[in-house]
């Protein structure tokens, strides 16, 4: 059995990469096979709506690398989503792969039959520029 991790973050080994090691950890112990696809210093283009997916097994644009992300999703038996959160919302790259992974799966029916999904998100608490972190975000009167 094996899970593949998909780390949407612009930052290589970052906090969504410790979340996703820390799940790996777990998997690993149990004796499932685990690999790590990170995003940084790539873009994931979005869906260009063509539909010439249908009946190819994956998306026919080549030019980022979703073909070789999608490829392994399919290959393995499990599939863990990170993201950072940016502005309520996961990455854009995140967004690109799930709508393309969507398309082409829905142009392709049976791809992801039987697969286990899971996510983790890392956030943090920012609140506006110029806060700090010690002060009350609303100050009592």
């Amino acid at each position: 059995m094996k899970v593949l991790g998909i780390n949407s973050s612009a930052r290589k080994d970052g906090n969504t990469a410790i979340l996703i090691y820390k799940v790996f950890e777990a998997l690993n112990t149990s004796g499932i096979e685990t690999e790590l696809v990170q995003f940084a210093g790539t873009v994931i283009a979005p869906c260009k709506a063509c539909w010439a997916c249908k009946n190819q097994g994956n998306c026919v644009h080549g030019q980022d690398g979703f073909r070789e992300v999608f490829r392994k999703m399919k290959e393995a038996d499990g599939i863990l989503l990170g993201s950072p959160v940016y502005s309520a919302n996961v990455s854009a790259n995140m967004q690109a792969l799930l709508e393309r992974a969507a398309v082409a799966g829905d142009m392709n029916p049976g791809l992801f039959k039987h697969k286990v999904g899971a996510a983790v998100a890392a956030a943090r608490r920012w609140r506006f520029a110029g806060h700090r972190y010690h002060e009350p975000l609303f100050p009592e009167p």
